[in-house]
């Protein structure tokens, strides 16, 4: 897994971009002009990544499936049996809470929007995530202690052993085979919701899916978003690793 990672960081922006610029500086006299196009890739690339109004293109592509209406929420109970919340990572030792790691903030969103969904509609939750490199506890553990405090929702399952989307629906449809649950209300990000979407469809699910977190729409700020922030460039980077996770998926996962 760590090997898998260290590989996805190179390969996806902006760490390809990076490269860019290192092999410009390095063949600027043997390959002058190469090494050109290499230093107009990379910069040309972090400055695109850094731009609001491509996270507004990027994800307005991607998040296909559209938000769950407020007032469907209370009649879910006829319509599915539990509630599924996918895991989304976690802020390592943070010495706010002695040291212990907690949900990040895309995790901490995704349980917040759960919540509300089973307090309205009084479904059962399982929450989907596993380990950091091994290093417990799993997100699911984390989500759910958090679930619990922070909105008084508790969690009836806890799927801790997963590491992807695909491990996520695999785990998930082995845990609730056991209760006899095929049909489930899905929470993840509206980008990462159409992969995970199709990914619990192939484990067997009837799903109504529930995204939440949405990046496009208009672009705001003074200039349409075409001034450079910081944020942008991470939030790219989640989408054009939701583009070509998606595209994987379907060419190496499908029956």
């Amino acid at each position: 897994m760590f090997l898998r990672y260290i590989i996805k960081q190179l390969l996806l922006p902006p760490g390809i971009l990076f490269i860019f610029l290192l092999l410009a500086w390095w063949l600027r006299r043997a390959r002058p002009r190469l090494a050109g196009c290499l230093f107009v890739l990379g910069l040309g690339g972090l400055w695109l990544m850094s731009l609001p109004v491509v996270v507004k293109t990027a994800a307005h592509a991607l998040e296909s499936v559209p938000p769950l209406p407020m007032d469907q929420w209370a009649g879910l109970a006829g319509k599915a049996d539990a509630i599924v919340v996918l895991g989304a990572g976690r802020d390592r030792d943070d010495i706010a809470w002695g040291g212990t790691d907690q949900p990040s903030a895309l995790a901490f969103d995704r349980i917040r929007y759960a919540s509300r969904i089973a307090k309205a509609s009084g479904l059962p939750v399982l929450i989907s995530g596993g380990l950091d490199y091994d290093r417990p506890p799993s997100e699911a553990a984390m989500m759910a202690d958090s679930m619990e405090h922070d909105f008084g929702v508790k969690v009836r399952w806890q799927e801790g052993e997963s590491r992807t989307t695909w491990e996520n629906a695999r785990f998930t449809a082995a845990m609730l085979d056991k209760e006899g649950i095929k049909r489930i209300v899905l929470v993840t990000h509206g980008w990462h919701m159409p992969r995970s979407l199709w990914s619990f469809q192939q484990a067997g699910f009837t799903v109504i899916p529930a995204p939440m977190g949405f990046l496009g729409g208009k672009s705001d700020g003074p200039v349409g978003g075409w001034l450079p922030e910081p944020k942008s460039v991470w939030q790219n980077g989640w989408l054009m690793n939701e583009a070509v996770g998606a595209v994987g998926y379907r060419l190496f996962y499908r029956h």
